[in-house]
């Protein structure tokens, strides 16, 4: 009997020791950064967002960048045109919403550096609950390849 109310105390214990903080109603996955040539100035930054509740990405921010801002691809007649979302990205509760080429990204601008495949990006992305209470998101974004192929743009060959 006694070692029931220990094991029961001590898993109560175990279990307020890793109650996770509030950001955790934010995940990240997959997050990369398209590598750039010499002298060029901007990139995009790639991920899947998933919120427990209906927020919004409000601000993304990177020491890499002198401008950071969340865009969206749409074709506006016959043309596909790119612009920043100045209210942020919905980020409807429990849809996993992908930022990925052709669609909604995060474009680093005003680059400092080169962004060389195999190198790692700090980016910090803020997140607005309803409550408008924000969250602030660190995450490491790989560098890769300026080739790199995603489901959004299917890899391409040439034949010699």
């Amino acid at each position: 009997m006694n070692r029931t109310i220990r094991a029961a105390a001590f898993s109560a214990l175990v279990s307020a020791a890793f109650v996770l903080p509030a950001h955790a109603q934010v995940t990240v996955k997959d997050p990369w950064v398209r590598a750039t040539v010499s002298q060029q100035k901007a990139t995009g930054a790639f991920m899947q967002i998933t919120s427990a509740k209906d927020a919004r990405l409000v601000e993304v921010k990177s020491p890499v960048a002198g401008v950071v801002e969340v865009h969206e691809m749409a074709m506006d007649k016959d043309v596909m045109k790119m612009r920043a979302l100045p209210n942020g990205l919905e980020l409807p509760a429990g849809k996993s919403v992908e930022l990925k080429p052709g669609g909604y990204h995060v474009m680093l601008m005003d680059l400092k550096q080169q962004m060389k495949e195999g190198d790692t990006v700090p980016v910090t992305l803020v997140v607005e609950g309803k409550d408008k209470k924000r969250t602030t998101i660190e995450i490491k974004a790989p560098v890769k390849p300026l080739a790199t192929a995603s489901k959004a743009e299917p890899e391409h060959k040439h034949s010699h």
